[in-house]
């Protein structure tokens, strides 16, 4: 069989027998290939003007002039908002967002895939970008202001610079791709650069040959520097780290042994958040290839230590499968975008598996696994794409209502600066409020952030609506006028 001769006594490392110049050449292209077709799909598919989601508002109203900044519960963390300043801080464009967040997708997924240069031969490295990027998840969330994809991208970057470390010791260029890596996973999602990051660490310190100080130092600086931030705002703003955790958890449904794998296989038909996750399970063709999935980092593992060569499997496996293990067994509920890390983790491995299908000698049969792959491979692509265009439909339908909301709310006077809280099902109170200019609140639930007293006083001082969809007003809102805004969603609106 053919493969990367890589051991882990740092020995120069050649992918299948080619120099790292011509991989440079030939690799680079198809690398920007798909990386620039990745950009395309995105926003092919994805359409430019399909309006901001719940989280994508509380993220981008931290730095957008558009509207005041909504409440920034314990879990999330500030390195989306930072992300989307460049282009939020000036413009409300949703359609330019896109198209700025779509770009700078493509680009990381270009660096993340470079990173592997020398490691794997290119067309390992190429056939696993593309199947990342071919997911519906990956496309959805490529051009949203949301933290998953790039935690995801920051990961199988930094996974391999930790590789290339160990491998080009004395270059500087692997340890600050380790760090920067590290740092956009913690920037990001602090917890979820902590899951990824644990095989690194134990590898780091546990493999004899990889007991080095400056990549462990890079890894860890890395962590540091971006989660700096969150763990300061826990302190200044959330009571404590030990509390700012204990919130998270709590906002999560409480973290413990929770069984989703069943939640994660219903979302697979396009629903972005299963909670509570109930319902039939999609339909086998929509969930066949995530039994495929660990199958074939099974094959691609057992061939790599079969090649003698298990160190960048193993390790890009074990990184993965600690990726999901807390959305897998520590939530009580789903959303697809939490295994974005996994899924980019696993892409290589499993395109190393199925080019030893269709590449290894099988004499007659080989004609048989190329047809077999190649038909697989587009019912895949197929599939991914009817998910994600109905799946588009049905969010582009959901936040063209929360415009027309917002709209009718301006026309019965509320206007900024003015406040938004309650809200309906189809119409809550913080995208809306974004959609308005609108500043949110909210006397209970996650993102308690005031009080009926405090609410009742901003009214005397600016226009204050509380949105619902039938069901009696909160006690102070009892006088306030009774307007129609869309559909069934009404809102009253302080005198």
């Amino acid at each position: 069989m053919t493969g990367t001769s890589y051991d882990t006594s740092a020995r120069s490392v050649r992918p299948y027998g080619q120099d790292v110049a011509r991989w440079d050449r030939r690799g680079n292209a198809w690398l920007a290939a798909v990386a620039v077709a990745f950009t395309v799909a995105q926003l092919v598919l994805v359409r430019p003007g399909m309006g901001l989601g719940w989280d994508e508002s509380v993220y981008v109203s931290q730095v957008s002039g558009h509207a005041p900044a909504a409440f920034f519960s314990a879990p999330r963390a500030r390195g989306t908002s930072l992300l989307v300043a460049p282009v939020a801080t000036w413009s409300s464009s949703t359609a330019l967002l896109r198209v700025y967040l779509a770009v700078l997708a493509g680009a990381g997924l270009f660096l993340a895939l470079r990173a592997w240069r020398g490691l794997l031969a290119p067309r390992v490295v190429v056939l696993g970008g593309a199947l990342f990027a071919s997911l519906w998840v990956t496309l959805y969330y490529g051009p949203q202001a949301m933290p998953n994809l790039w935690v995801a991208l920051a990961a199988l970057a930094a996974v391999g610079c930790f590789l290339r470390a160990q491998v080009d010791r004395g270059r500087p260029g692997p340890l600050w791709g380790l760090a920067a890596g590290a740092a956009l996973m913690a920037l990001m999602r602090p917890t979820d650069a902590a899951w990824v990051c644990l095989p690194l660490l134990v590898a780091a310190v546990a493999v004899r040959p990889w007991r080095r100080l400056w990549p462990l130092l890079a890894l860890l600086g890395g962590l540091a520097a971006g989660a700096a931030e969150w763990v300061i705002e826990a302190f200044v703003s959330y009571g404590g780290l030990a509390r700012r955790l204990s919130d998270g958890s709590r906002i999560q449904g409480g973290l413990g042994w929770h069984n989703a794998v069943s939640d994660q296989l219903r979302s697979l038909s396009g629903r972005t958040l299963c909670r509570p996750c109930t319902g039939a399970m999609p339909n086998t063709a929509v969930t066949l290839w995530w039994y495929v999935l660990p199958v074939l980092a099974v094959l691609a593992l057992a061939l790599a230590v079969r090649a003698r060569r298990p160190a960048a499997t193993a390790l890009l496996c074990a990184c993965a499968a600690t990726a999901a293990f807390p959305y897998l067994f520590l939530i009580g509920y789903a959303a697809p975008r939490f295994l974005l890390p996994a899924y980019a983790l696993l892409s290589l491995p499993v395109a190393e598996a199925l080019i030893f299908l269709v590449a290894a000698e099988r004499g007659r049969l080989r004609p048989l696994a190329v047809t077999a792959v190649a038909v697989g491979l587009a019912g895949h692509l197929a599939i991914q794409t009817v998910v994600l265009e109905r799946l588009v439909d049905r969010t582009t339908t959901g936040h063209h209502r929360w415009s027309q909301v917002a709209v009718a709310l301006h026309e019965h006077g509320v206007r900024p600066p003015c406040v938004v809280t309650g809200g309906a099902e189809t119409a809550p109170a913080i995208p809306v409020a974004f959609y308005a200019g609108c500043a949110s609140a909210d006397t209970g639930g996650h993102n308690e952030n005031t009080t009926a007293a405090a609410l009742v006083s901003t009214a005397r001082r600016m226009p204050v609506a509380f949105v619902t969809e039938g069901g009696d007003p909160p006690h102070y809102a009892r006088g306030w006028q009774r307007v129609r805004l869309a559909g069934q969603v009404y809102a009253y609106v302080a005198p």
